[in-house]
């Protein structure tokens, strides 16, 4: 997802999971805290590393961030990719996936790729880059499934799979910043029917 390739050359095995470790622990505080929240000396401590080690790894937190953003964007569309969207229940698996995962949650926190996001897009050009990527993927990554649905007739007659996948994904993220701050998965679950039903309806139902 990323090109991290710089920060990688040269690693040892034993770096590469030092490495790693960081990331999983700093993407976990982002999430929870925000960015701003989620100081180096938190991340450092919580990864169990050295403050030499952690600026080894990465030279300041703009770079630590920026590999957030890859890990995030890179386990979200994995997932997406495992989600098999060819028939109705499928899809309705994927669509229950999405809404458990947000009640998990208590409605806290929102998309980990979308929270990013509104925090650093107007203050970092090159995370807001990796952001646009990362959601040009993991929309890519629903069409795909989309178009098998589509192959198998069970979406609406002059859908383009391209255009509903970014419907749906404007849903899940604009349903996941309502059910944040209202503390309630109700709007997202909501928004992501309304698109589903209405992209299926008057599809045939055989073989769903």
């Amino acid at each position: 997802m990323t090109s991290d390739t710089r920060e990688r050359r040269g690693l040892t095995r034993k770096g590469e999971r030092t490495r790693a470790r960081i990331i999983d622990v700093a993407a976990r505080l982002i999430y929870e805290r925000g960015v701003a929240g989620a100081t180096l000396e938190d991340i450092r401590a919580t990864a169990e590393v050295s403050g030499s080690q952690l600026q080894h790894y990465f030279a300041d937190k703009d770079e630590l961030v920026q590999a957030v953003i890859g890990h995030q964007a890179d386990t979200i569309v994995r997932n997406q990719r495992q989600a098999d969207l060819s028939g109705t229940r499928g899809l309705q698996a994927w669509r229950d996936m999405v809404i458990t995962t947000a009640q998990d949650a208590g409605a806290r926190g929102g998309c980990p790729l979308g929270s990013l996001g509104g925090q650093v897009a107007e203050s970092d050009p090159q995370a807001r880059t990796l952001i646009a990527a990362g959601f040009g993927q993991w929309s890519a990554a629903i069409s795909d499934g989309l178009r098998a649905l589509q192959a198998a007739g069970h979406l609406r007659a002059g859908l383009d799979p391209d255009d509903l996948a970014v419907t749906l994904l404007a849903a899940v993220q604009g349903g996941l910043l309502l059910a944040q701050v209202q503390r309630d998965t109700r709007p997202l679950e909501t928004a992501v029917d309304t698109v589903l039903a209405l992209a299926t309806s008057q599809a045939p139902r055989s073989g769903a």
